[in-house]
């Protein structure tokens, strides 16, 4: 037992011996001569590090939040869209983007620890391209001149600015979202200076709704914001989630995590998976009506150690559905790819 200790404490002394350091100037109070020494970095410089949000216990890694009062932490979204239809004779193609500018101000942290947030949409921009042709829509910019796209700008710059509050505990879990409704207000007046028939105002403002909520939201920030499993993962460990891709669930795209490395301050977590190809075939008064889909992803996140915060993401997605349609003697089929890209905070240099 005594040989181990010795040997513990050896291992211990080298590492301080290992302890960084830096150079510094100072004045020799003997002689009054400048020199040159090396010196250990401050402890406060290496604070962060020994406490770190992420960090290993027993070789597994656990994530919690370590937000600071008083400051804003980013959270954009950039997604682009390029799909290509193919009927074997020709290829038309289309590109889709949208980027929404988000940030996430730590008001208060109460006496339990949880976090007291404001979301604010700073903005949004959504364009299409097809056939050489741009059509774009900017929260930033001035009203488009289209009567469709003015309204989508109107809907859209109504809810800029508006700030909802966030009660999120050290965890990461969203305990709740509020702040609603002066956000639904906004976006009904917008709507109803263009939609003047109320049944259909009505209907807008439910669909609205169904994709704004507490729920949605709750399911949104905490898919992007919880990426480690609770358990705890050892560095190269891996953890799997499934998500359906239709409504009935037939179709799900599955993604394997791999806790990478954990290294200067940073987190990286890789991606890999997709969606299984599926494919139906069905006949019918002597038609066959045949339809599949595959898809694979890869990608990157990385994570702030220190404080728990997502620095980026990088995740690419290649969809392909095909479908054909064949009485015997003849067929038709046509073919749509899909290169995706998602990323968050898309400045964030990889």
């Amino acid at each position: 037992m005594k040989k181990i200790t010795a040997i513990a404490l050896l291992s211990i002394a080298i590492v301080s011996c290992q302890k960084e350091t830096k150079t510094v100037t100072k004045v020799d109070p003997k002689t009054g001569k400048t020199i040159t020494v090396e010196v250990p970095v401050e402890d406060k410089e290496t604070a962060k590090v020994e406490n770190p949000a992420i960090k290993d216990s027993l070789g597994v890694y656990h994530a919690t939040f370590k937000l600071e009062k008083g400051k804003t932490y980013p959270f954009s979204t950039y997604q682009r869209d390029v799909q290509t239809l193919s009927d074997g004779k020709q290829n038309i193609s289309g590109t889709n983007e949208s980027t929404d500018e988000m940030t996430f101000t730590v008001d208060n942290i109460d006496a339990k620890g949880n976090y007291e947030i404001s979301m604010t949409l700073v903005g949004k921009r959504m364009s299409a391209t097809s056939q050489g042709k741009t059509q774009a829509i900017d929260t930033k910019g001035n009203a488009p001149e289209d009567a469709q796209q003015k309204f989508m700008w109107a809907v859209q710059k109504a809810q800029t600015g508006n700030k909802l509050k966030i009660t999120m505990d050290k965890t990461g879990k969203i305990l709740s979202i509020t702040g609603f409704e002066p956000v639904y207000k906004k976006t009904n007046d917008a709507a109803a200076s263009i939609i003047k028939d109320a049944s259909q105002l009505k209907n807008f403002m439910e669909q609205f709704k169904l994709s704004f909520n507490e729920k949605f939201l709750k399911e949104q920030f905490g898919k992007n914001l919880n990426i480690l499993p609770a358990k705890g993962v050892k560095l190269g460990g891996t953890w799997t989630q499934s998500d359906n891709v239709t409504p009935d669930g037939s179709i799900k795209i599955n993604t394997t995590y791999t806790l990478a490395k954990v290294e200067d301050g940073i987190a990286e977590i890789t991606i890999k998976g997709g969606i299984p190809r599926k494919a139906k075939t069905q006949s019918k008064n002597g038609m066959t009506h045949s339809v599949s889909i595959e898809g694979n992803q890869t990608g990157t996140i990385k994570i702030d150690a220190n404080s728990g915060w997502i620095l980026g993401s990088k995740i690419q997605m290649n969809t392909t559905e095909k479908e054909s349609l064949s009485d015997g003697k003849q067929s038709q089929s046509m073919s749509k790819k899909t290169n995706s890209l998602v990323t968050i905070n898309p400045s964030y240099k990889f």
